[in-house]
């Protein structure tokens, strides 16, 4: 229920209309980063995960599999894209 929330949650965040304006940080992935020692890019890529499938897996690490998209979306070297 609670991972429905969160798609539900941020599936309607808008975009900075500029380069200039500060990047949307989701709770969601604010969350999924708060155990990692690489913060910065850990939001980085969750946020453009999240902007991308409308979802933020549950906890901090791990249960991907909850969603596939999340999932399965790799960088060209072929490691996983979402944190």
């Amino acid at each position: 229920m609670l991972n429905l929330l969160f798609a539900v949650q941020f599936s309607n965040a808008e975009e900075p209309e500029s380069p200039s304006e500060a990047p949307v940080i989701h709770k969601a992935c604010d969350f999924r980063c708060s155990a990692t020692s690489h913060k910065k890019p850990c939001l980085f890529y969750c946020n453009y995960c999240c902007k991308k499938c409308l979802c933020v897996p549950s906890g901090t690490y791990g249960h991907k599999e909850e969603y596939p998209c999340y999932n399965n979306w790799h960088t060209k070297e072929g490691g996983p894209k979402c944190p």
